[in-house]
């Protein structure tokens, strides 16, 4: 059998296409190695599911079972849970056997501190710049520019509270959703 070469002692890859080959490999693979984290960081992760919801977790990070926590809160509080994005969100007790149909997330819209719920004021004070937002999260005195963003609440099939984007206008502005 004879070789590209045409000589049966020289074989068809030089050993200096090999080491070649072997250099290139080794520097793509450490190359691409390297590049990974990068490219994972500037990529946000996935909200979830098809319709992008959540299932809204607790501080332990426990999914919040709907019976539970109404039954451990007053009508008209505000209580913090984790929300879409990782955000902190304000699920809102309607009744003492509802929710509202809307989460507020608790990111200030001016520099991005949480929120805090003033309870007797019946407003969201921002302890940063002094930002006010209503009982619904409309910004109500600046420096923030925009009203607090909205998620939908709900209760899925297990019971637990889900929340998913709000992408509707805005209830309390009658404008489109700035944060879709």
């Amino acid at each position: 059998m004879t070789q590209a070469s045409g000589n049966p002692d020289v074989p068809d890859l030089g050993r200096r296409q090999f080491m070649n080959l072997l250099t290139f490999g080794a520097a793509a693979g450490t190359a691409l190695g390297a590049l990974y984290p990068v490219v994972k960081y500037f990529i946000p992760p996935s909200s979830g599911g098809a319709g992008g919801g959540v299932l809204a977790k607790d501080e332990l990070g426990q999914d919040i079972p709907v019976s539970e926590f109404l039954s451990n809160h007053a009508v008209g509080d505000r209580v913090l849970a984790q929300g879409l994005k990782g955000d902190p969100t304000y699920i809102v007790v309607e009744s003492s056997d509802s929710i509202a149909d809307f989460g507020i997330n608790a990111v200030c819209t001016h520099l991005g501190c949480v929120v805090p719920w003033n309870d007797a004021e019946n407003k969201f004070i921002c302890p940063c710049h002094g930002s006010q937002y209503n009982n619904e999260g409309k910004v109500v005195r600046g420096p923030a520019p925009l009203s607090l963003a909205l998620a939908h609440a709900n209760v899925n099939d297990d019971g637990k509270i889900s929340l998913t984007p709000w992408t509707e206008t805005d209830f309390r502005t009658g404008d489109k959703p700035w944060w879709s």
